[in-house]
């Protein structure tokens, strides 16, 4: 679990959220509670480590409301929900909307701590691939524009014959410049290169 990771739990329910912070604290996982959807987007206006807990049935905002509202912020911060009014449609329409975990109350000490570990380690995950895909785009931009055009065949499984009559160059010319595509991108062998610019691609 990253150092800096903190699972945040929203609950009208004070003796809920207070419990479940106990629990969690009691396990070496740091919370921060609060008593509203509105008071945590006030409290955590962008991206942070970690993950959230919240609760369905709230006042001003539910639960489904604010993963909503963190989708369409680009917020990817794991959500875990949890209810006291389960339903299927419900559990559906939560899933749809981004959220990692489900869990009906009352639910086990050992539920809500795996879906917890579960989520920080989805999120260290996530963390790791972003800062992978950030070096990637880094070394895309150092490409000329004819070293991209090399690439883009490469990538498409062309043959160096096959880029050289698209690009309306020598065959030499473009093992010259996929020499310096593999350099520039720190690619091994092509199917790393490939795996590299699929990552680049990702949202």
């Amino acid at each position: 679990m990253p150092s800096d990771a903190v699972v945040h739990i929203i609950d009208d329910d004070a003796g809920a959220r207070d419990a479940l912070a106990f629990l969690l604290d009691c396990s070496d996982i740091p919370t921060r509670t609060y008593e509203s959807a509105r008071q945590f987007l006030d409290a955590v206006p962008g991206m942070e480590q970690g993950c959230i807990i919240t609760d369905v049935r709230m006042p001003e905002m539910t639960g489904l409301e604010l993963v909503e509202r963190l989708k369409s912020a680009a917020i990817t911060t794991p959500v875990i929900m949890i209810t006291g009014h389960a339903d299927v449609p419900m559990a559906i329409q939560a899933m749809h909307a981004g959220v990692t975990d489900f869990i009906e109350k009352p639910f086990s000490d050992e539920a809500i701590l795996g879906a917890v570990r579960s989520a920080l380690a989805r999120q260290q995950d996530r963390d790791e691939l972003q800062v992978e895909r950030d070096a990637i785009r880094e070394r895309l931009a150092t490409l000329s524009g004819r070293e991209g055009e090399v690439m883009e065949g490469l990538v498409d499984g062309k043959a160096n014959k096959v880029i050289a009559y698209d690009l309306s160059i020598s065959a030499r010319t473009v093992e010259v410049y996929r020499a310096n595509v593999m350099t520039k991108m720190q690619a091994r062998t092509l199917s790393e290169l490939v795996r590299m610019v699929m990552i680049a691609r990702l949202a």
